[in-house]
């Protein structure tokens, strides 16, 4: 069993960082899979990037935000730059030590672990 906390979010302006954090306990984390994803106010969940043997991004993430990870500290960070009011959302870290497909990732079922998310709110 694996527990996951998000923490770094936050109210920041259009053009601002921000470093999410994703806290695991409970086993090793190191052959996990970890991905986030995020929810705005009455949208689905989406896919934001994975960190696993390389990283993958959305479109809208990609060139912005940067995923990686320390296993020594069990923590998986997302380094988000240049943010944009449309990144406002609450931001979920997931894992699983199943293997994922390159088809998978961005599927909310290829995870078994969830955090309980961080609120990022980007203001104009």
């Amino acid at each position: 069993q694996v527990q996951l906390v998000e923490s770094g979010g936050g109210l920041v302006q259009a053009g601002d960082s921000l470093r999410l954090s994703c806290a695991a306990s409970g086993r090793t984390f190191s052959g996990y899979r970890v991905a986030w994803f995020r929810q705005a106010p009455g949208k689905e969940r989406e896919f934001v990037a994975w960190s696993g043997s390389s990283a993958y991004y959305a479109v809208s993430a990609k060139g912005r935000f940067t995923c990686s990870r320390d296993n020594a500290k069990n923590t998986v960070y997302l380094q988000m730059n240049s943010l944009k009011p449309e990144d406002t959302a609450v931001y979920y870290c997931a894992a699983s030590s199943r293997y994922t497909s390159n088809s998978a990732i961005a599927m909310l079922s290829s995870y078994d672990y969830w955090g309980q998310g961080t609120q990022v709110t980007v203001s104009s």
